[in-house]
């Protein structure tokens, strides 16, 4: 279930950034983190598993007529696609309309996920 970040699960969400190798360093974490937090077109959504852990974090930026994934970040145990899908589905449900992308980094990411729908969808 994704969960839309607030200012009381900064330090989950800081937890599940530091996996990240551009955000390993305190100072760049902490610029990232108030990007999320100020500025309205980028989100942070949290991830929990269903025994209600979070298990990771969501990163993107709203454009006009799509999503674009900026990071994903899980928990070492459960850095599989289906969790990765699961996530992405679910941002697709909140935003039907919008089509989402990734950056470069994780193309391939966005990648598994539409073949993942299309062969859902066949």
């Amino acid at each position: 279930m994704l969960i839309k970040y607030k200012n009381d699960y900064e330090k989950i969400a800081m937890g599940f950034l530091s996996y990240l190798d551009d955000l390993k360093s305190v100072e760049n974490l902490k610029e990232e983190m108030k990007l999320y937090q100020n500025k309205s077109e980028f989100v942070l959504y949290l991830y929990k598993e269903n025994t209600n852990d979070f298990i990771g974090v969501l990163g993107i930026q709203e454009g006009s007529g799509f999503i674009m994934v900026r990071y994903v970040s899980l928990a070492p145990n459960y850095r599989y696609t289906p969790y990765i899908n699961d996530m992405l589905s679910e941002l697709q449900f909140v935003y039907p309309k919008d089509r989402i992308i990734g950056t470069p980094e994780n193309a391939k990411i966005i990648q598994n996920f539409e073949e993942s729908r299309s062969k859902h969808d066949e």
